[in-house]
């Protein structure tokens, strides 16, 4: 079973995310500002972050960039879940180190498209 680490403050979000992972078969692990998310992927090891980028004590630009730049962490692949949807946004989370990108409001079976890229789970290579 894969590990999902959701780093996200707002309740709503995470509860309506976390509940919806967990019923797919992911084990969600849940950290609510950008330090603790940090702190979690050290501790727990997940397969996948989804990462907001507007958080509380560390904002998600900078948990991005201290996770690449851990040996132990640099290679967890993380998704930017974001309201900031402007031109060049996507760039600015891909450069901050994310793998990828989704705009809120979620899409969430374009969420799991994206989670299932990332575990490397796609049906082929093309």
């Amino acid at each position: 079973m894969a590990r999902i680490l959701l780093v996200e403050d707002h309740e709503e979000i995470w509860d309506f995310l976390s509940r919806r992972l967990k019923r797919r078969g992911y084990d969600v692990i849940l950290a609510h500002d950008g330090e603790a998310g940090v702190q979690q992927a050290r501790t727990g090891r997940p397969d996948v972050i989804l990462l907001d980028m507007n958080l509380p004590v560390l904002d998600g630009w900078s948990a991005a960039r201290a996770l690449k730049a851990g040996s132990d962490t640099r290679s967890i692949p993380i998704i930017a879940l974001t309201a900031h949807a402007m031109s060049g946004d996507r760039d600015k989370a891909i450069q901050a180190g994310c793998d990828d990108y989704h705009p809120k409001p979620v899409d969430f079976s374009k969420l799991l498209s994206q989670i299932s890229a990332a575990l490397g789970e796609t049906a082929s290579a093309g």
